[in-house]
């Protein structure tokens, strides 16, 4: 069971999600906070995978704050934002100090559940259009200090194009369909180049890969 803390500021927000999501597709609704504090203090008091975050909880400590300590405090505890911002900076600040996923207040139940089971299991989730906008911001802020030295230069050619399929967002299994070799490959060749590059999750490739210059989307 995927062990699920809800934050938001709303009583009815909470209650809603918790009999939305409680004992369906895996997930456990283990606690509930309603600001950031309260947050850290039940994270830390029940341990849950996955921590859903909202960013706005104007009476107390707001999700970015409660984010970036929380992530210093459970390193391991994976932070699914949810929230009503679509908006780039928002976006772009969730996912610097830690944040595996994103995804908004208006996402259908299915999407909901997809993100959470996705950051469970050490991946990043974005939602729709996300990416794109959120690595072109990346490559405008970063590509002044890419380079060409090393580890980047010690991946071989397929690691290159499969870290490019990565952070891009694509899952092993459509990598592996769009060039014709198994999803075991794909994970090898995904273990390898995250150990070349000294990378632990998804987040840290995305950002990387935009300062390499990866990341257009033709």
């Amino acid at each position: 069971m995927i062990k699920l803390l809800i934050v938001d500021d709303h009583a009815m927000v909470r209650s809603g999600l918790s009999m939305l999501l409680h004992g369906n597709h895996g997930i456990e609704v283990v606690g509930e906070a309603s600001e950031g504090d309260e947050a850290i203090a039940k994270a830390e008091e029940l341990r849950p995978h996955v921590v859903l975050m909202d960013l706005s909880m104007p009476h107390g400590k707001d999700g970015m704050t409660a984010t970036t300590e929380l992530k210093q405090k459970q390193p391991d505890t994976a932070i699914l934002i949810l929230t009503m911002h679509d908006d780039d900076e928002y976006l772009f600040r969730a996912i610097s100090i830690g944040a595996s996923g994103y995804i908004l207040k208006n996402a259908p139940h299915h999407e909901l559940v997809s993100a959470i089971q996705c950051v469970s299991a050490g991946d990043a989730y974005l939602y729709p259009t996300a990416t794109k906008r959120l690595m072109g911001e990346y490559m405008s802020r970063m590509k002044d200090g890419s380079d060409s030295s090393e580890p980047y230069g010690s991946l071989s050619e397929r690691e290159k194009e499969i870290l490019g399929w990565l952070a891009k967002g694509y899952t092993n299994k459509e990598i592996g369909e769009s060039l014709f070799i198994s999803v075991k490959t794909v994970e090898t060749h995904r273990s390898h180049l995250m150990e070349k590059l000294g990378l632990k999750t998804r987040p840290e490739l995305i950002k990387f890969a935009a300062k390499k210059g990866l990341l257009n989307f033709e």
